[in-house]
């Protein structure tokens, strides 16, 4: 896929640790920084690794976004690799309303039915007025006529079941895309895979 950009620096660039796993999404314009800085390398479509000199001289084809710089043009790198960053990072999964129904693949968590988004709603498993809290454990999608049904009752009170258990989403490459970021390019596939 080829995004297009009013602004080269805004594009997404996926971050790598320097054992090639993917710690995160930044911007072009970070990923031109820390490669300028050495601090670490592009990597091509063929998984060459770069250095900022080298990556300078590779040319901008049709498939690439390029930045415009005094005598040309410079290729938006899809891939960087972080020479001494060695962690995985392991963020939490922000709890929204829209998140919940991600997780829950905009499914009614008591009658499985998969109505429009504008019908469903974010039910308290653990009512409010009883002390539930806004949390993943707690947080569920539900049609309108299964939360009117459960009202401000707990799913056994209500004589309901739910299709599983509510559970804070891990954390994983793959996450990136689910939770809205830009679709990867064909060059972040071999390592969103491995994640």
């Amino acid at each position: 896929m080829h995004v297009r950009s009013r602004d080269p620096l805004t594009l997404p660039v996926l971050a790598l640790n320097r054992h090639f796993h993917p710690v995160q999404v930044t911007t072009a314009r970070r990923a031109f920084l820390l490669l300028f800085g050495g601090a670490a390398h592009a990597l091509d479509e063929a998984g060459d690794v770069h250095d900022f000199l080298s990556w300078r001289r590779l040319p901008v084809r049709d498939s690439d976004d390029g930045l415009p710089i005094v005598g040309g043009s410079l290729r938006v790198p899809r891939v960087l690799h972080l020479r001494r960053y060695e962690r995985v990072r392991r963020p939490t999964v922000r709890l929204s309303r829209r998140n919940v129904m991600l997780r829950d693949a905009h499914q009614c968590q008591y009658c499985s039915k998969r109505p429009p988004v504008r019908d469903l709603n974010i039910d308290h498993v653990v009512p409010r007025s009883r002390g539930g809290v806004d949390s993943w454990e707690n947080l569920v999608t539900a049609c309108r006529p299964c939360n009117l049904r459960k009202g401000r009752r707990t799913p056994e009170e209500a004589s309901m079941r739910l299709l599983r258990a509510p559970t804070a989403p891990r954390w994983s490459a793959s996450m990136l895309l689910l939770l809205g970021r830009p679709q990867p390019f064909k060059e972040w596939e071999p390592f969103l895979k491995s994640a």
